[in-house]
């Protein structure tokens, strides 16, 4: 049986199955349930210092979906971080600890950019027994007009800043949750571990509208008939979450990053463990499938470990991360090879208006057969 433990930044996870901070880390209740359930590791929703700012609407989610099955493909929300005051969460983290000591419980944190609030809650924190920190430096549509969240994830010098205030105020693990919504993800990030932060999560929601309502004429969702942008979550993102934590892989190597972006399946985690990521975070898809959803995803990881040979996640983590080049080194790829795969094209004179799909079927990689590789794949990753 493979062992799906992972030990980072003094944190021991019996799987790298953690619930990303927001509803369903929400209080005692449900962090306790994903316990129950096998989760790694529970993020509660982010707490502040005054709770009484924080003013929560509904409807606040609106759910996109496949025309052809009805699927949820793509999520957005409005909330905000916990409306609940931090004197609870200190009592609930130590009853939480007390109940599940073996539990990693991290503690989410947001506040305003003055040093005095950020060390006087992580402090707190620390006092409830909680195992380490994610900084909420993210979230897309919250509390701007306080210059929280994504407003200040979107500078790095106020990241590195602020990194710093936290690690002068513990020891614990520190890990800074980047904003999707920037142009070079991997700046930040740098940012945040030249300031003391010992790890990286990422990636937060994407700032998006989903839609708008074609009866009503209005975005959804509609609170009192108007909307805002909101974050955008669930598989349509994973694409973008998967680059986004390659590029911190690859520029700021020897982090430890915490992966988070449209983990539905346990093979769905396994690409970010591919990529460099230590812990996979999922929010989400527990809001729309239970917490139970955890025993399917470690079913998942071992099956794929024991097909590939692999007897801890070490074996495989980052693994993906050396295919990644440049186009010209693909083109000279190529022509080393001195033949085209079969089928496929390689100029823009050879496609035509009337089998435009055959075409683009042919150049499709996870459609058309490929090149077996030169050795297995898991005697490759064992060798990294």
């Amino acid at each position: 049986m493979p062992d799906i433990s992972v030990k980072v930044d003094g944190m021991n996870f019996a799987n790298p199955f953690v619930i990303g901070s927001g509803p369903p880390g929400t209080n005692k209740n449900v962090i306790g349930k994903a316990f129950d359930e096998g989760w790694g590791g529970v993020i509660a929703k982010t707490v502040s210092l005054e709770s009484d700012k924080v003013k929560n609407v509904a409807p606040r989610y609106a759910k996109l979906k496949s025309r052809e099955t009805g699927e949820v493909i793509g999520f957005q929300n409005i909330e905000l971080i916990s409306d609940r005051p931090i004197e609870i969460w200190e009592k609930e983290f130590r009853e939480i600890k007390d109940k599940y000591p073996d539990g990693m419980l991290i503690a989410s944190i947001m506040e305003e950019c003055e040093e005095w609030r950020w060390k006087e809650l992580t402090e707190r924190c620390e006092a409830a027994g909680v195992d380490g920190f994610e900084l909420n430096f993210s979230c897309p549509h919250g509390l701007p007009e306080r210059k929280m969240g994504s407003a200040m994830g979107q500078d790095p010098d106020t990241v590195e800043q602020v990194c710093g205030w936290v690690r002068s105020a513990t020891k614990k693990a520190v890990w800074a949750k980047m904003t999707p919504n920037i142009t070079h993800i991997s700046v930040p990030a740098a940012s945040a571990l030249r300031g003391g932060a010992s790890g990286i999560s990422a990636i937060n929601t994407i700032l998006s509208v989903t839609g708008v309502d074609l009866d009503k004429l209005r975005p959804v969702p509609t609170v009192q008939g108007y909307s805002i942008p909101g974050g955008y979550s669930c598989q349509a993102v994973r694409p973008i979450a998967l680059r986004m934590v390659m590029e911190i892989a690859r520029d700021c190597p020897g982090a430890q990053i915490s992966g988070i972006g449209g983990v539905e399946r346990g093979n769905d985690a396994v690409q970010f463990i591919l990529m460099g990521c230590h812990t996979v975070q999922v929010c989400t898809a527990a809001m729309l499938q239970g917490y139970g959803m955890v025993k399917g995803m470690i079913g998942e990881l071992e099956e794929f470990m024991t097909k590939h040979g692999f007897e801890t996640i070490e074996d495989f983590r980052g693994h993906a991360l050396q295919y990644f080049t440049t186009h010209y080194d693909l083109v000279e790829k190529q022509k080393v090879a001195r033949e085209a795969r079969a089928g496929q094209s390689s100029r823009d004179n050879e496609w035509d208006r009337e089998n435009i799909t055959n075409h683009t079927s042919k150049l499709t990689a996870n459609e058309a057969e490929t090149e077996s590789a030169s050795q297995p794949a898991s005697a490759a990753a064992k060798g990294k």
